[in-house]
């Protein structure tokens, strides 16, 4: 009977010992604990540290405390401009109401991600088809994503999530049409730089034909002030003969002069007779009247 009575005893030591090991429970820093009764959450943890429940009657669940990354799927969306793009896009997003969580969601991770799918594909949608193409592409450096995340607004709240951001990871051309696009926009920027090139080749020229009538007007005013020199050198040089030959002693001398160098020249060949007709002027200078 003692026997027994110590087999009862380590076996309700055992019992006890279960018991209270199946009670206690950690939570860690990054997770929340949800005690359920009977299937309904009766309360929830969020402080790290040792918990205990009611054995049998009381189950845990774990739910994620840090930041979670969803990764969209590549989808098409439309722009304003009836331009077909790929949109391959992820969210940050982070448990921060488990209650409501596990009321909405059934504390189920892939049932969010699934109505995250859906709320942020929607906005993406909406957003991108309320842009052009080129605004779309020129939104990349954070606008588009702040857009999109302002039409999202409070629509996770119901769930006890909160979206921390919604980033884009390639906004890109379907394969089929990227190549005519691509054409495009080399064919617009080919008729930009014709159009630069004009405008080059005007005022280029408007410049060119400004200088060439400056050089012909400085030509024109050098080419009169040089004909005003020569006017005034020459009435200069008239002047001088008039007063050369306004005054008979200087008239006479000139004659004088002017006879030799024409006899000079009649000299040539070595020959030094000069024969001369008595009404000769070069006569008249040697004979004198």
């Amino acid at each position: 009977m003692k026997r027994i009575g110590k087999i009862i005893a380590v076996v309700a030591i055992i019992a006890v010992v279960l018991t209270v090991l199946s009670s206690a429970f950690v939570t860690k820093e990054d997770e929340y604990k949800l005690i359920r009764q009977f299937g309904k959450v009766d309360r929830v943890v969020s402080e790290a540290g040792i918990g205990f429940k009611m054995p049998f009657v009381e189950e845990i669940d774990t739910l994620p405390k840090q930041i979670l990354l969803y990764d969209l799927p590549a989808s098409d969306v439309i722009t304003k401009d009836k331009k077909t793009m790929i949109a391959d896009s992820y969210v940050l997003w982070k448990i921060v109401d488990p209650l409501k969580f596990a009321q909405t969601l059934n504390s189920s991770i892939g049932n969010a991600e699934s109505r995250i799918n859906t709320v942020v594909y929607n906005s993406i949608k909406n957003v991108i088809s309320s842009l052009s193409q080129t605004e779309v592409i020129s939104g990349r450096d954070g606008e588009l994503a702040d857009t999109i995340m302002n039409n999202i607004g409070t629509t996770m709240d119901q769930y006890g999530i909160s979206l921390l951001s919604v980033e884009t990871k390639r906004l890109d051309l379907p394969s089929d049409n990227k190549t005519a696009v691509y054409e495009r926009m080399i064919s617009e920027r080919n008729k930009i730089a014709a159009q630069y090139t004009a405008e080059g080749d005007s005022e280029a020229t408007v410049k060119k034909n400004s200088t060439d009538k400056e050089v012909s007007i400085m030509l024109s005013n050098a080419e009169a002030e040089a004909a005003a020199v020569i006017a005034q050198a020459e009435a200069e040089y008239m002047k001088i003969l008039a007063n050369a030959y306004s005054d008979a002693d200087r008239r006479s001398f000139y004659e004088f002069i002017r006879s030799l160098d024409a006899a000079k020249v009649s000299l040539k060949d070595g020959d030094k007779t000069l024969i001369l007709p008595k009404e000769s002027p070069i006569a008249q200078i040697f004979i004198g009247e």
